[in-house]
């Protein structure tokens, strides 16, 4: 019943979401004709690239971000924001009803967990918002860097020490922390603190199959992008030309990695699972780092930006949820 629930919701939210995009686009199909040939098929590579290694758990916004950069992508600054938030939409509800569907796990944690994450991004994003960024990226990079080294050394591979890993759901003490941690890690999506890397570190320590961390982090970002994404759609704040082409080879790129992911042997997914979580500690330790960007408000232009910024940390439990 709980899992009907669910994916009842996702499918609601594909049709939904994917009705929105159309309609909107099909208003604005001269969008589509300014953009040069050559600009969409880089659109169409990084839509498959990005979503192929964020059904691995990678995630895709900082991705592609890179590569808009890499790529010379000619996309506004303004409306990056809700370009990666349209764009991944489909890619990721996609993920959620492949791995809902597929990957059998108890329903009742499942479902507690994903609604633990969604309450928690935004009753907590007040709270974690006032807090120093900065901090929180880095302790989370520190983290992060000692889970996976936990994994490492406790891989069935080198034998040192015994881990069991084959739960599929939990109860007791370790429901109650599962359910804390995710609510803690939707809060701080709003600091910049993806969800997919701490989550599978957090199922895996807990003594959960590796392959169940898929459908609840993917879950929980899928019941979290649509209404934020609906936001910039309404507001025309997003390329359509990449919405329109990163979601339609995102899902093909989704497809494929779901088969490998579904498919793979579970010791050799975990050493994929462990680089993923030291590349992402990594990353988030280096962003604590970086200069701060100063922020000035003087004209028309600076004025609409910070707007469409607004609309962003509204929504930033979607914005950064990945």
């Amino acid at each position: 019943m709980i899992l009907t629930v669910l994916k009842a919701l996702f499918y609601i939210a594909f049709v939904g979401f994917a009705g929105a995009l159309g309609l909107d686009v099909s208003r604005h199909k001269e969008d589509l004709k300014t953009t040069s040939g050559k600009d969409k098929a880089k659109l169409s590579g990084i839509g498959f690239i990005t979503n192929f290694g964020d059904t691995l758990g990678i995630g895709s916004f900082g991705p592609i971000v890179a590569l808009f950069n890499a790529l010379k992508v000619n996309i506004s600054d303004r409306i990056i924001p809700g370009t990666l938030n349209v764009s991944c939409t489909l890619p990721v509800l996609f993920e959620a009803i492949l791995f809902t569907s597929a990957v059998e796990m108890d329903p009742l944690t499942l479902a507690l967990m994903i609604a633990a994450a969604v309450v928690g991004s935004y009753l907590g994003a007040g709270v974690i918002s006032r807090m120093d960024e900065r901090k929180i990226q880095r302790v989370m990079g520190i983290a992060l860097f000692l889970a996976a080294t936990i994994m490492l050394v406790t891989h069935p591979y080198f034998g040192l020490f015994e881990m069991q890993n084959d739960a599929t759901g939990f109860r007791g003490i370790k429901l109650i922390v599962a359910i804390i941690g995710n609510f803690i890690l939707g809060a701080l999506m709003s600091a910049g603190v993806g969800l997919y890397a701490p989550c599978m570190a957090m199922v895996s320590l807990l003594g959960m199959n590796i392959k169940l961390a898929f459908p609840i982090m993917m879950g929980s970002c899928a019941l979290l992008m649509p209404a934020g994404s609906v936001k910039f759609i309404k507001e025309g704040a997003y390329d359509r030309t990449a919405a329109v082409l990163i979601n339609l080879f995102g899902l093909l790129g989704v497809a494929i990695a779901y088969w490998g992911v579904k498919n793979a042997d579970i010791n050799i997914l975990t050493f994929v699972i462990i680089a993923v979580i030291y590349y992402t500690a990594y990353t988030m330790y280096k962003k604590s780092k970086a200069p701060r960007a100063t922020e000035t408000v003087t004209t028309t232009e600076t004025t609409t930006t910070k707007k469409v910024d607004d609309e962003a940390v509204d929504s930033k439990e979607v914005y950064e949820s990945k």
